[in-house]
């Protein structure tokens, strides 16, 4: 695998590992004697794609169409049972989205650009499966095509001040106020109130426009969600965001 990210970049001199992220086995800019990329690879399983794999493959297949809002794939390889994919190298920083963040405007602007975008045939995975089996997941479907993910982590301010938006391993399409929704609890981790980061949600018209009722199932549901994958799971990060989920739903007088 090394060999074949080296026939493209030259011979390897650096490799510095992303400081976040866990949707891949590797992911890290290498830097060769003719060019720098952001190189994310997964090892399949002896049978089949892993989950890992599999979101690559969704961030390859919906690449060319958010060009705009994500560092370029630049190519693609297979070797030795991983999948190999070498994105443009974007540097910059992660926003901040604490209240009254400058990059709260920017980032907004972004996800406004996001929501435009019409939803490409490549597309055909609806965000409702993650709720599926939990309650009725209907007010959730819908046709705008979804990051789903836009935390903190998953976006990069480059120097001159553009936006990109990196990581589309859940791009799906729904309803396109769950994108919204789904920004809530890192809005709430940076210091928002419930009451602020629906404030700051509304400049948006599918906000705005959503029904208040589909939006307490839908945090109803998302509560019930990462409490079952809070005793499945032992990574660091769910319970704190379980938490902000639920002081949101509280607050919305949703939980049950």
């Amino acid at each position: 695998m090394r060999e074949a990210v080296a026939e493209r970049t030259g011979p390897i001199r650096d490799v510095r590992p992303a400081d976040s992220g866990n949707h891949a086995d590797i992911a890290s800019t290498v830097t060769g004697e003719r060019a720098t990329v952001f190189v994310k690879a997964a090892r399949k399983l002896p049978d089949r794609d892993g989950p890992e794999v599999m979101s690559l493959r969704w961030e390859a297949r919906v690449n060319a169409f958010v060009g705009e809002l994500a560092p370029r794939l630049l190519w693609s390889a297979e070797a030795e049972g991983w999948l190999v994919l070498a994105f443009e190298h974007v540097p910059g920083r992660h926003p901040d989205y604490s209240p009254g963040s400058p990059d709260l405007d920017p980032v907004a602007r972004t996800v406004g650009r996001l929501q435009a975008i019409r939803l490409p045939d490549v597309v055909d995975r609806p965000v409702t499966t993650r709720w599926a089996g939990i309650g009725d997941v209907s007010p959730m479907a819908g046709t705008a095509l979804l990051h789903t993910d836009i935390n903190p982590g998953n976006v990069i301010i480059a120097a001159d001040g553009s936006v990109s938006l990196v990581d589309w391993a859940f791009v799906s399409h729904g309803a396109p106020w769950v994108e919204l929704g789904q920004m809530i609890p890192w809005l709430l981790a940076a210091g928002h109130t419930p009451g602020s980061a629906e404030a700051w949600l509304a400049r948006f018209a599918a906000w705005r426009a959503a029904d208040p009722e589909a939006i307490d199932h839908y945090a109803r549901l998302h509560t019930a969600v990462w409490t079952l994958r809070s005793e499945r799971v032992a990574a660091a990060w769910i319970k704190p965001y379980l938490a902000d989920v639920r002081r949101w739903a509280a607050y919305r007088g949703a939980l049950e």
